[in-house]
């Protein structure tokens, strides 16, 4: 990757909505050439997906809570499963496999307590191989950029 590709980058990072045209002038490139990067990028897997970011509250979503959580059993068919479920859950935002005192870090945007309670109880406590958890309920959002510096 060289510096136009980071240039490339950047620019994307932040408006991916922008033509071919209007890229190549912002990165002061040809348009073909833009073309082709942008496709390479996306081909090696640099770029994984484009997406729009919406806002959780706009959604009626304006809860978000943080959840460390503990397994009980290792075994990689546990943590597997313990997967596959956060990922299907619709409450999980982001869900990190980490290192220390937690197993899991999952982010959640819900619309009350009443339904982080009820994901606690159907996913968390009914679960058999979650050990224990702890949740934060967050006060503030200081930054969430979701941008790779470049």
């Amino acid at each position: 990757m060289d510096d136009l590709d980071r240039r490339i980058l950047r620019v994307l990072q932040k408006n991916k909505r922008l033509s071919v045209a209007e890229l190549s002038k912002l990165v002061d490139s040809s348009a073909a050439s833009c073309m082709r990067r942008v496709n390479k990028l996306r081909s090696t897997g640099v770029i994984v997906a484009d997406f729009s970011l919406v806002d959780s509250k706009a959604l009626g979503r304006s809860l978000t809570v943080v959840v460390t959580v503990e397994l009980d059993r290792k075994r990689p068919d546990f943590v597997d499963d313990f997967k596959r479920a956060m990922r299907a859950a619709r409450e999980v935002t982001q869900c990190y496999m980490v290192t220390g005192d937690a197993d899991f870090v999952l982010i959640l945007a819900v619309e009350n307590l009443e339904v982080f309670d009820v994901f606690a109880r159907t996913k968390l406590f009914a679960d058999p191989n979650v050990r224990k958890f702890k949740s934060m309920i967050t006060l503030d959002r200081v930054k969430m950029e979701p941008r790779i510096a470049v």
